[in-house]
């Protein structure tokens, strides 16, 4: 199609030069003719036509190239994240779209993964896309919203129309592909929902084998006793955490800390009891720590936990929520158990080895101190330790 415009486009030129020529030859013998000048304006008008049609094709073969490169790209990463962003763009730059939305359902017990592009995470969150009642298979859902006065006067523009079509991996359902847009009109169909589809077929396979990969990833980062992180996967945190910090000029805290006296208790109700109690224990240290904070087990009975965004004095103080849960009531046959912690605050000069040691030593210097106590790394140098955290306080 570009070959043809372009080859009419010149031979239309060149008649356009020759009319020119002949124009000029008249010119200077001081006669215009009406035919000519009217020709040389058609002539003109068809120019200007096949430059629109010729700009209109490039325009169309670069958008179509970009997108057959997107869809080529979904499969080759295996980042569950990296192939959901592609997705979304690739929805978001379909004629007409000004959000998308993936809906995936949870795997092997998960919770559902949602991820958008040009929604509010309230908007997000209110998009709930389902198959039919009779539980059959549509091709596609196209939906339309109608809104009061009140919400149509938003400052916001709100969504008007949206189009969601089914996500699989080997004739299985996994998800919803969905395209929303902002303006007045009826759902989108036809060509819109082929595109769609063509790009969902795609993205289903790139993002079930990255799914597949984030989780056996988690359980192989998981301890199999407590479920919580591991030790290879704390040092590989910390040292992440640490790097982010140090780039950000931003807050963060490290406590480290174990049972008081576990191995005594090992030897008096025998190591697969003494496995139940460290099961029991890490349930109530996921109790207590927050969501940004990341919990550990790092050997034996040694746990720890990395606080972004954080200081000493928050280690300190979660340190007193740990000691309130494990002491609280008994765990097995171990009965009332308590903990002994380091904590230490990021130092410009710190990396994550250096950071780990120096609160591994302040925990230490929590056991020498009597046990049950939380010492601070740099406070535990000068002789100053934390106030001792009574149970249950």
């Amino acid at each position: 199609m570009t070959t043809t415009i372009i080859a009419a486009a010149a031979a239309t030129g060149a008649l356009a030069l020759l009319l020119l020529a002949l124009a000029a030859g008249r010119r200077a013998r001081g006669s215009i003719d009406a035919r000519l000048t009217a020709a040389l304006a058609e002539v003109n008008a068809r120019l200007e036509a096949l430059a629109g049609e010729l700009a209109g094709a490039l325009e169309s073969a670069q958008e179509e190239g970009r997108r057959s490169r997107v869809l080529g790209e979904l499969g080759g990463s295996i980042d569950l994240d990296e192939v959901l962003t592609r997705t979304l763009e690739a929805a978001g730059a379909l004629p007409g779209v000004d959000s998308a939305l993936i809906t995936i359902e949870g795997g092997r017990g998960g919770d559902p993964v949602v991820a958008a592009l040009g929604l509010s995470v309230e908007e997000a969150e209110a998009q709930s896309i389902s198959g039919p009642p009779d539980g059959g298979k549509p091709r596609a859902i196209a939906v339309s919203y109608t809104y009061g006065d009140e919400e149509s006067s938003a400052a916001a523009e709100p969504l008007r129309r949206g189009l969601a079509v089914p996500l699989r991996h080997d004739g299985e359902r996994i998800g919803y592909l969905a395209v929303y847009s902002r303006s007045e009109g009826e759902p989108p169909g036809g060509p819109a929902v082929r595109e769609l589809e063509e790009l969902a077929l795609r993205a289903g396979p790139a993002i079930d084998n990255a799914r597949s990969f984030r989780e056996a990833r988690q359980l192989a980062d998981l301890d199999a006793l407590t479920s919580l992180h591991n030790r290879r996967y704390f040092h590989e945190t910390l040292a992440r955490e640490v790097a982010r910090a140090h780039r950000y000029q931003r807050g963060l805290a490290l406590i480290v800390f174990d049972l008081d006296d576990f191995k005594a208790i090992n030897d008096r109700i025998g190591h697969l009891a003494g496995d139940s109690v460290l099961a029991e224990a890490a349930e109530r240290i996921r109790d207590v720590v927050r969501s940004a904070d990341i919990a550990c087990r790092v050997g034996g009975d040694e746990f720890a936990v990395i606080l972004p965004e954080s200081a000493a004095s928050d280690a300190d103080q979660l340190y007193k929520r740990l000691q309130a849960a494990v002491s609280s009531r008994p765990i097995g046959q171990a009965g009332r158990l308590k903990l002994s912690a380091g904590i230490a605050e990021l130092k410009a000069e710190d990396d994550g080895v250096s950071f780990f040691q120096r609160a591994d030593e302040a925990l230490y210097r929590a056991k020498d101190a009597g046990k049950g106590t939380a010492v601070a790394s740099g406070e535990a140098e000068s002789r100053a330790e934390w106030p001792r955290s009574a149970p249950g306080s």
